[in-house]
């Protein structure tokens, strides 16, 4: 009887093992089922609300439920962050963020949260190089003339950025240190502030994306002078990289990917990673993209989650050397 009884219990052991194995496929093959929210720590019309628009239709296209962006940007992305970060780790609420937050992991040691601890790595999206732009009024035509310029009249020329933290801001800083400049920072809230202030004048130059700037390149409204890859770009192929310009060794690109909070099931990311991996190679977005100036990256999310490691330490050194602050 006891031997009976004993057998059963483990044969109820066993199914209850064995249901709560497949508890993760099961609850990946229902997924999503309902609307899923993809926030953009970052303001409207800018690279990660842009790219993430376009996933976002992607994914509701093949996953047949809504993926919602809702942009919540501010605190040089904190508060988007960290409302993800506090989100159900259900897969409903996703990050859409960039080397923004591996530099912010330096920058700004008193974060509510800490990247690689109260996230997971799903997929990176793309990457794209950055462009130094300088309004016309702006009496100089080459990065060596701008530095010229600048060391003349330290303390009296001004860049903006969409934030501190942001790839726009840590352009800037690292060209300061890299060129032995004095020059103002002037934050702003977001990109098309910092945008609009220096197609107005009221700023004098700032690194922006070469996605959102090539058409105010190409009509005059602002003067390209480098861009900031190693290599120089298909969408603006006439203007030198940083290195050419004069200023050897400079890289500074913007990157873009998709986290949620830590804890959220494998099989949900594994099956978001496969559902981007197949978006981002199909070659109508390659080439799509490579006319806006970004390329698709393509990584397993442990390959994401060591290439965001290797990032943070990568920045790190350098926001230490460059003395930048977060006021």
């Amino acid at each position: 009887m006891l031997i009976r009884t004993l057998s059963r219990a483990m044969l109820a052991l066993a199914t209850l093992l064995g249901a709560t194995v497949a508890l993760p496929a099961a609850a990946a093959d229902a997924y999503p089922s309902h609307p899923v929210k993809i926030v953009v720590p970052f303001a409207a019309g800018g690279p990660a609300d842009i790219y993430a628009r376009i996933l976002a239709q992607h994914l509701q296209e093949t996953l047949h439920q809504p993926f919602v962006v809702e942009d919540r940007p501010g605190g040089g992305s904190l508060i988007g962050t960290d409302a993800v970060a506090k989100s159900p780790a259900d897969g409903y609420t996703l990050l859409m963020m960039s080397n923004t937050h591996t530099v912010n992991e330096t920058l700004i040691p008193h974060r509510p949260f800490v990247l690689m601890r109260d996230f997971t790595p799903v997929a990176p999206v793309n990457i794209a190089q950055n462009v130094l732009v300088v309004n016309p009024s702006v009496p100089v035509h080459s990065v060596k003339e701008l530095i010229a310029y600048a060391k003349a009249r330290p303390g009296k020329l001004n860049y903006a950025s969409s934030g501190p933290g942001t790839p726009y801001h840590m352009a800037g800083e690292l060209f300061k240190a890299m060129a032995g400049i004095d020059v103002v920072h002037v934050p702003y809230k977001e990109s098309s502030g910092a945008r609009t202030a220096v197609l107005g004048g009221q700023v004098q130059y700032m690194f922006d994306s070469v996605t959102t700037m090539a058409p105010q390149i190409r009509s005059g409204k602002v003067r390209g002078l480098a861009t900031t890859g190693l290599k120089r770009t298909t969408v603006l192929p006439d203007l030198p990289t940083m290195n050419e310009a004069g200023v050897p060794g400079y890289e500074s690109v913007i990157w873009l990917g998709i986290m949620a909070p830590a804890g959220t099931p494998k099989a949900i990311v594994d099956k978001l990673n496969a559902e981007i991996t197949r978006f981002v190679s199909q070659p109508k977005v390659k080439a799509e993209w490579e006319k806006q100036g970004a390329e698709p990256m393509i990584m397993t999310p442990e390959q994401f989650g060591d290439y965001e490691r290797k990032d943070i330490q990568k920045w790190a050194p350098i926001v230490k050397r460059s003395g930048a602050k977060v006021d």
